[in-house]
């Protein structure tokens, strides 16, 4: 129910008011009201410094500094509420001074005054102004009671998503229920104002269920309202669109509240989130799951083309969820995610042919490279490239293989292809059960610890692991990580070119030595 000045003006406890500055403003929604009386005023003014609502003060920390009210009216009004209501009192303020007027004129704030004689209290004029906002003018024609009139009707209506969508369509509203991973499973609209992924993408930057209770989220002008509720012991994401801006918070968190409730008499049971178990199943290997789930998750014809891992998110878990929102909105692929503690797993998809995949592929390379600028600690593992389902499910198994022996083959790395991925994966086949190949590339740098004294190989062996594994095969970059003179580097390169009796950068010797110095390295951290 909208609520305005003038509305609030007709209560009980405005009775006697006086209405200062701005008199044709008094048509301004208030949405909720609140008490400044900080000893900081400017904290105060931040605190209560909110759109459409009603602030109420004694001005008692300024009642002598008249350039503070000044300030803080003006701040008020660039703030946007709707009207400040200043108590008089012998003790305080006795009256407003003309010039905190002016300037409250200036920022075309409404200044309205009422006599403190202890007859009208702040609670008093609280209770009024939210009991207005919350039940308007007759309590039998709000939106709860008509919600309700739908939602139980069950003679009317055969299930639950039906009296919701009577409900909504009597009332201006809109609902769309989600998993906690985003993926929508009930949908009621009522008129199509945004896209549920832009919906989510802004809720998720304005940290919207970090609170508890409904929040108010404002997206492309569309006022939409977000919380969880329980289901069967279980956590949703409910969103409920105000079609017209026309209800309060108060309102919205009630009728939340009265879906939640009709949720259980109705004993609705959400359909399964086939998205969430398509990924899921992708991750943990199970091929033949994924493929009962093609045609009821709409993944049917599908180029799988990236399967990926982001670990250490931490706290940065949104951050990386903006960025992928974006790029599947820059490059128009399918992205599933689902998140386990401070870890990412997901799949890029697209219904183009290979052209399209070509173009998707090159996105995600862009997307990984922007992603390893959220976090030093955070390691991005993908598997790129892809077109069949299988693909993208063995590209998880190799993921789950290898990650936690990357960063000991790759120390410097931070994002990982399957390039790397698949050198990995050979080095740990070889550690746990081809012993035979084990020590056929082991026994490449036998020489260094023949040849020349311990110390000396061990040195030869980690500057020439750096060049090879770290560096590129550029001795710059390799004097820089070991952080030894380009000379230096070069010797000591020229020496193990001696002792390997070959070439180590010709075609026919890095693949080899390549996976023996990996090898090496994991050996080393056993």
């Amino acid at each position: 129910m909208k609520i305005t000045i003038n509305d609030c003006l007709k209560l009980d406890a405005f009775r006697g008011s006086r209405i200062l500055s701005c008199k044709d403003e008094c048509s301004r929604r208030v949405r909720s009201v609140s008490v400044l009386d900080e000893y900081d005023l400017d904290m105060g003014v931040e605190r209560n410094g909110l759109k459409d609502q009603m602030v109420i003060t004694h001005f008692w920390s300024s009642r002598d500094n008249i350039a503070a009210q000044k300030k803080a009216v003006g701040d008020l009004g660039k703030k946007g509420i709707s009207a400040l209501v200043i108590y008089l009192n012998d003790r305080g303020v006795k009256a407003v001074d003309p010039e905190v007027i002016a300037a409250a004129e200036e920022a075309r704030l409404p200044l309205i005054t009422i006599a403190d004689n202890g007859s009208i209290t702040y609670s008093m004029l609280i209770e009024q102004v939210l009991d207005k906002i919350l039940y308007g003018e007759n309590y039998t024609d709000n939106i709860l009671n008509n919600t309700i009139y739908h939602l139980l009707n069950f003679e009317k209506h055969s299930n639950f998503p039906a009296a919701l969508r009577e409900a909504a369509l009597n009332n201006n509203y809109q609902v769309v229920l989600m998993t906690e991973e985003y993926n929508t499973i009930l949908t009621v609209e009522t008129r199509h104002l945004v896209k549920i992924e832009d919906a989510v993408q802004a809720a998720r930057k304005l940290d919207a269920f970090s609170m508890t209770g409904f929040t108010r989220v404002e997206i492309e002008g569309v006022v939409t309202y977000w919380g969880f509720i329980n289901i069967k012991d279980k956590r949703y994401i409910l969103v409920i669109v105000d079609n017209e801006d026309e209800y309060s918070a108060a309102e919205m968190s009630k009728l939340a509240q009265t879906i939640e409730l009709a949720i259980g008499m109705w004993k609705y049971t959400p359909d399964r989130d086939s998205r969430a178990e398509f990924i899921k199943s992708a991750v943990r290997g199970d091929i033949s799951f994924c493929h009962t789930l093609l045609d009821e998750s709409g993944l049917r014809g599908m180029q799988f083309t990236c399967a990926f891992y982001i670990r250490n998110a931490g706290d940065s878990v949104d951050t990386f969820m903006d960025i992928l929102a974006e790029y599947k909105k820059k490059a128009n692929f399918g992205l599933l995610t689902t998140t386990e503690s401070n870890e990412i797993y997901g799949i890029v998809y697209t219904d183009g042919g290979q052209e399209r995949g070509i173009e998707v592929k090159n996105a995600c390379l862009e997307m990984f490279n922007e992603l390893k600028s959220v976090k030093k600690d955070e390691r991005i593992f993908h598997v790129t490239g892809l077109q069949r389902l299988e693909s993208c499910v063995d590209g998880f198994k190799m993921i789950n293989k290898t990650a936690r022996y990357m960063e000991k083959v790759f120390p410097y790395k931070r994002v990982f292809s399957k390039y790397e991925i698949s050198m990995v994966s050979d080095c740990v086949y070889m550690q746990s059960g081809s012993q035979m190949q084990r020590k056929m590339y082991l026994d490449l740098l036998e020489p260094f610890e023949r040849e020349v004294s311990q110390n000396k190989g061990r040195m030869l062996v980690d500057t020439l692991s750096t060049f090879v594994l770290d560096a590129g095969m550029n001795s710059g970059r390799t004097a820089d990580f070991l952080e030894i003179h380009n000379n230096t580097v070069q010797y000591r390169l020229k020496k193990a070119n001696e002792i390997l009796g070959a070439e180590m950068t010709a075609n026919r010797v890095i693949p080899g030595l390549t996976l023996a110095l990996a090898l090496k390295r994991l050996e080393e951290e056993k």
